[in-house]
């Protein structure tokens, strides 16, 4: 292949459109990825298990993913590609610190590659970059896509949005703790309430999951808030819309996206995401968390510092909680705050539906 030709065709960006297509989708984890690395295969799982049809991880093969991820039912796991009937796409399971691929990771990806299988990734480290790949994908025809690489360059504005369009933000006191899943969730109930919502992907599971989206960690910092500000101009047309959550406002590694999407989408609304006798920053022993007081007052402010915004609810993960202890919880963060609180694991989003149309109410949006 002519080099000028090889090297314009990796400096592209692929398409995200084609991510929705996969009907029969082979996740990849590599060898015995932590589960807490894993949250892009049970979301997958979760919101897209119609079309996953295995797991590949030698090391729990022959379980179900219910059996090693709680959800995905009897979805198999099995040790290599070969095992997977007729798959159509390998999507990448794992979203470790920093993004890096292991080599287990790297094999399994290699041995989809030299079946022309199509490789969907949200690792930082990007597939076109490693030569050995992006050769071998040239010689089968396989697609591989970064979701996480993108070209925005554009800076923000500080335009108003439409009139009637009601923007609703999750945020969270930490990284993991179930933003994604809130508003996704909360979309669900919306529009089993006849509601024109939609939920807008800034990360790179939610990217996978709906096929579209701003991978704002990967963006570069200038063009956070731009990018997202556009993301929202996109689709302003919706009644309702739910922009995923990314880090925490006192996160020491992640606090500039946070900050970045709070203002790039300007919210009417805000749903405080925490996870529930969770003591310190995740990975970071030695910070310690604060009070969701504390994270209210300052999501309210650092948000009201481009247009009006308020916390309308709290979304609790009681995953180390019993249902009684998760009851408790919910009703002395409630008594604390004087907002809904639940845990939509649990209880679904009927709570946070009903906050969020109140708003609407109020605003006449």
């Amino acid at each position: 292949m002519n080099t000028t030709v090889l090297e314009t065709s990796r400096s592209a960006v692929a398409g995200l459109d084609s991510i929705l297509q996969y009907r029969r989708i082979a996740i990849a984890v590599g060898t015995d990825a932590p589960l807490s690395n894993c949250k892009t295969t049970i979301s997958l799982l979760r919101y897209r298990g119609e079309h996953c049809v295995a797991v590949i991880d030698p090391a729990h093969r022959g379980k179900t993913t219910q059996e090693v991820y709680g959800v995905g039912g009897e979805t198999p796991i099995v040790a290599s590609i070969a095992d997977v009937e007729s798959p159509d796409a390998m999507f990448i399971g794992i979203s470790p610190a920093g993004g890096a691929m292991p080599q287990s990771l790297r094999t399994t990806i290699g041995e989809g590659v030299d079946r022309g299988l199509d490789v969907i990734s949200g690792l930082h480290e990007f597939l076109v970059e490693d030569d050995d790949l992006w050769q071998a994908a040239q010689q089968s025809g396989s697609r591989l896509i970064d979701v996480r690489r993108n070209l925005h360059r554009k800076t923000a504005s500080g335009i108003s949005f439409r009139d009637g369009c009601l923007r609703i933000h999750a945020v969270g006191h930490d990284c993991s703790v179930g933003k994604m899943v809130t508003m996704l969730e909360l979309e669900r109930g919306l529009k089993e309430r006849q509601r024109n919502a939609k939920f807008l992907a800034t990360g790179q599971t939610g990217i996978m999951v709906v096929g579209n989206g701003v991978p704002v960690d990967c963006v570069v910092s200038d063009f956070v808030n731009g990018a997202v500000e556009n993301l929202v101009q996109q689709n302003e047309e919706h009644d309702i819309l739910l922009i995923e959550g990314q880090g925490s406002i006192t996160h020491p590694a992640f606090s500039a996206v946070t900050l970045g999407l709070l203002h790039g989408c300007a919210p009417q609304g805000l749903i405080l995401c925490y996870e529930a006798g969770r003591p310190h920053v995740k990975g970071m022993p030695h910070v310690a968390l604060k009070s969701l007081q504390h994270y209210r007052e300052l999501y309210e402010a650092l948000a009201s510092a481009r247009s009006p915004a308020q916390v309308i609810g709290v979304a609790m993960n009681g995953r180390n909680l019993t249902a009684e202890q998760a009851e408790i919880e919910k009703r002395e963060v409630q008594e604390q705050l004087g907002l809904p609180v639940c845990d939509v694991y649990r209880d679904g989003p009927g709570l946070l539906v009903d906050a969020v149309l109140r708003l609407q109410e109020r605003s006449g949006a």
